[in-house]
């Protein structure tokens, strides 16, 4: 009797491996559960930024003042009669 139901535990737990250590098993699934969820939070924060770039692209093609507020910050464009001042910062040690 004792060895027959020794049999059956081993059997059982033979026919429960794949189940949870196998491909496709459980653990495999949590993985990939976990996974999903990190490509979703990456998506969302791409998805974020592409809307910030869309806004900013639909505001350089309808807005001169766009342009011209670009070109002052990152070309250091500079209109004519107008007087600009360059501050140096002192740093004392």
């Amino acid at each position: 009797m004792k060895i027959t139901t020794g049999l059956l535990v081993l059997m059982i737990a033979l026919t429960q491996y794949p189940l949870w250590f196998g491909k496709g098993g459980w653990l495999e699934i949590m993985e990939m559960h976990e996974q999903i969820i990190a490509l979703h939070e990456t998506n969302q924060s791409l998805q974020n930024r592409n809307t910030v770039l869309e806004a900013e692209v639909n505001n350089l093609k309808k807005g001169l003042d766009a342009i011209e507020e670009l070109a002052r910050s990152e070309l250091g464009m500079i209109r004519r009669n107008e007087l600009f001042f360059h501050v140096v910062e002192y740093e004392n040690k």
